[in-house]
């Protein structure tokens, strides 16, 4: 039998799906799980093909394979990626390479990276989004680790990429843990996303008291304008869907929203490099609150329902929802590019960032129509600092900003929580303003801490000191960090 092209272990639905796009692309695969029976099930039904060849053992999987060995690893993340790593170690030659394209927390990455670099061998982390359609059909697809395995993957891995105008959704993100880093910040997007879109939902629904059918039809329409994204697309499609007795069977799922932890580790990681990823984080703490079900009924019942009705012409409403979210959802883009930005100086990645945008335009969960409009703005002009400096963006915010700040008014007035959209309006007029309260702040750290302050009438980097409570304590704290 010939010598696979590539060998993948995890026949998950994950690792299925993508076997099978591989041999889709004429792609030879050699394939392993740790539970054997599914390697025999998966071979002997869907993936029974010329192309695809089970494996019993990593020993035969790795004999199965050309030089220099490409293996991806589609497993779980955290240890059993390292216990694979391990196990696999004693087969493997100096140029073999490893891809890790699971959902693996970048630096796990980095470290893993560093540690195989020192036993010659060559490791990729590579970010997979798209779901199990994606896998299946065209995902999109981050690359990042050892720069020198690039040409040996990226004709694979480019070939089973989503296309859009023909182009891949896949291109080289940077060294160590770059494309996992890339893959954290769409999903820490996608938290955003769909945050934003339950509070358009829950503002028409229960404000305004649209029912499926109408949902459904309000969505549908979005979908043909500025709005158009995959996410839109399928809340659309749940709308339609009903339950056995004929109602709407999004009304019986529990209102506790779960999580995996990579929205999580977008928002610790903005808080660890002071990045102001407020939206995201708030859409992060949504579900958490969301998941506090038993504690959210008894204060209903304790405080009553203060639920009131959106009053106002429906369309209105709608129309001011309607660029209320995407307002909003620039402001989510807007605060992810950010901190890829500080990434790539805090990690020197030279991140490409109008190629992130092109990766995510197709094959994604974030996938959107204006991610093209993003890659425009970087094309243009490479060291943009910030999307809200973009014109054309400044265009859309303007535009949407009356309907923006009514929605919000709309929801306070109707007690309907918008934490996401709120959250991204404060950003916005705390991005823009000239002036903040934060010289109180520096105040009141140096009457309390000595932590000093600068002053508006000297050059930045000169620090001073005020005896605030008249103690005639000379010491400060050198802890300054604006």
């Amino acid at each position: 039998m010939p010598k696979s092209d590539i060998g993948l272990i995890g026949l998950a639905v994950m690792g299925q799906n993508l076997v099978l796009n591989m041999s889709d692309h004429g792609i030879r695969v050699a394939v392993y799980n740790r539970s054997i029976d599914k390697v025999d099930t998966f071979v002997n039904g869907s993936g029974k093909r010329e192309n695809i060849r089970g494996c019993h053992s990593l020993q035969e999987l790795v004999s199965a394979l050309k030089a220099p060995r490409r293996i991806m690893l589609m497993v779980r993340a955290g240890a059993a990626v390292d216990d694979t790593i391990a196990t696999l170690l004693p087969y493997l030659d100096a140029g073999d390479i490893i891809i890790d394209g699971g959902n693996s927390h970048f630096p796990d990455t980095n470290a893993r990276y560093a540690a195989l670099r020192e036993k010659h061998i060559r490791y990729l982390g590579v970010g997979v989004s798209g779901g199990e359609e994606g896998a299946r059909f065209g995902p999109s697809i981050m690359p990042g680790g050892d720069v020198d395995a690039w040409p040996y993957v990226k004709d694979s891995l480019q070939a089973i990429a989503a296309k859009v105008d023909e182009q891949p959704c896949c291109t080289w993100v940077g060294p160590a843990g770059a494309g996992h880093y890339v893959k954290m910040v769409h999903n820490g997007i996608e938290y955003g996303d769909m945050q934003l879109i339950a509070e358009a939902y829950d503002l028409l629904h229960r404000g305004l008291g649209l029912d499926a059918s109408e949902l459904q039809n309000v969505f549908k329409t979005w979908n043909k304008g500025v709005l158009d994204s995959y996410l839109i697309e399928i809340t659309g499609h749940i709308f339609a869907v009903r339950d056995e007795d004929g109602s709407p069977l999004l009304n019986r799922i529990l209102d506790a929203a779960g999580q995996k932890g990579t929205g999580k580790w977008t928002a610790t990681d903005a808080l660890h490099n002071g990045t102001p990823l407020t939206m995201i984080t708030e859409a992060v703490f949504a579900r958490a609150l969301s998941a506090r079900k038993e504690e959210r009924v008894a204060a209903n019942k304790f405080y009553g329902n203060h639920v009131r009705p959106i009053e106002g012409d429906p369309r209105q409403v709608i129309e001011s929802v309607h660029d209320a979210l995407y307002a909003a959802k620039i402001i989510s883009y807007t605060q992810g590019f950010m901190l890829l930005r500080q990434a790539a100086l805090d990690y020197d990645w030279p991140l490409n960032y109008g190629a992130i945008a092109l990766m995510w335009r197709g094959g994604c969960i974030i996938r959107s129509r204006f991610l093209g409009n993003i890659t425009a703005a970087f094309e243009k002009s490479p060291e943009l600092e910030n999307l809200l400096l973009d014109d054309f963006f400044r265009q859309q915010i303007t535009g949407a900003m009356n309907g923006w700040r009514s929605t919000l008014q709309m929801a306070i007035n109707a007690g309907i929580p918008v934490p996401a959209m709120s959250s991204a309006l404060a950003f916005f007029d705390g991005y823009c303003s000239g002036e903040s309260p934060a010289n109180l702040i520096q105040a009141q750290r140096d009457y309390f801490g000595a932590h000093t302050y600068e002053r508006i009438d000297r050059p930045r980097g000169e620090h001073f000191h005020t005896d605030w409570a008249g103690l005639e304590g000379a010491a400060i704290s050198g802890a300054y960090d604006a």
